[in-house]
């Protein structure tokens, strides 16, 4: 192989958050480099950065900036040269990168899936009226609000465990957190259900790994290729084109999902009101070839079909 390896002494670095979420994809990350070039852990060193998202946790998303906030010091010690590649949850990043970096790398994507979180409940109808929902993810809700007007939904920021925590000392009745992140971290004994996409469809890009790294860096673009995903990456391509046309962030209620039958993709695309008042839908099938412009044109008939009001949140 004519590309140089990392190696012990010269360790390829890779830059994460430092939540055991974050830390779990990370290693994800590793394995699997380790498994396609024959190379040992020592080969590879993962750098903890501390972001912005990570150190305000008392105000929602988006009074503090959105998506950005969880990547901004990463990919700015991306571009320095300090690590080499960044691993992020696909979730969380926003539709541009900063000059100079790429994100085309994929892991295979994980359960697509919301969890419902509860120690007095199994799913969201078994909540009493007036029952108080912790979230603090603007999609959910304005899902559960639409579902659910009766509901008293409350800001519910941090980790997994932070979340966790906080449910068990009953400040909400439950809470929802991704069934990816629950697999990845097995926390099979947190009292969890999935619930049906039908029901609450998913943030674009869910349970989805992603790997940016610097445009210039041809050895690592060449080690990412190993390991790169090709259906995720399809899916992803279709989700963020739909994001990208909607000016999606922290501050918009959207929710998309691609998925592959054959050389076939089904896509389904929700917008709402942060209040819940009202829900657009709409769903298309297209080759994967097309997947990209059929996200495009999904968003731009939700868009055709909103009220004139209806984009408010956005300014």
């Amino acid at each position: 192989m004519s590309m140089t390896l990392p190696t012990p002494t010269s360790p390829l670095r890779i830059g994460t958050r430092g939540s055991p979420l974050a830390l779990a994809q990370a290693y994800e990350t590793r394995t699997r480099l380790m498994a396609a070039f024959d190379l040992p852990e020592e080969a590879f060193e993962v750098v903890v950065i501390k972001t912005t998202g990570d150190a305000v946790l008392d105000r929602p998303l988006k009074e503090i900036g959105g998506k950005g906030l969880f990547t901004r010091e990463i990919e700015e010690d991306l571009l320095s040269g300090k690590i080499d590649i960044a691993v992020h949850s696909m979730k969380d990043m926003p539709v541009e990168q900063p000059l100079g970096l790429l994100l085309d790398t994929y892991l295979p994507r994980e359960d697509v899936r919301d969890a419902f979180v509860s120690f007095e409940a199994s799913g969201i109808a078994e909540l009493p009226d007036g029952a108080v929902v912790g979230t603090s993810s603007l999609r959910r809700r304005s899902q559960l609000l639409n579902r659910r007007p009766d509901l008293n939904v409350v800001e519910f920021r941090g980790n997994v465990q932070t979340r966790l925590k906080k449910l068990g000392a009953g400040v909400a009745s439950c809470t929802f957190l991704a069934m990816a992140g629950l697999n990845r971290l097995d926390l099979e004994n947190v009292p969890s259900t999935a619930i049906d996409t039908d029901d609450m469809l998913p943030a674009v890009a869910q349970g989805a790994i992603g790997i940016e790294r610097r445009g210039d860096d041809a050895r690592v673009a060449e080690m990412l290729e190993a390991i790169h995903d090709i259906p995720t990456g399809q899916r992803l391509a279709c989700e963020r084109a739909y994001l990208a046309r909607l000016d999606g962030s922290c501050e918009t209620p959207i929710a998309g999902l691609a998925e592959l039958d054959g050389g076939t993709v089904r896509f389904r695309a929700e917008i709402l009101r942060p209040d819940g008042t009202e829900a657009l839908s709409d769903a298309e099938s297209s080759t994967i070839e097309d997947a990209a412009e059929m996200g495009r044109a999904v968003a731009d008939r939700l868009t055709e079909r909103a009220p004139e009001n209806f984009f408010d949140w956005r300014s």
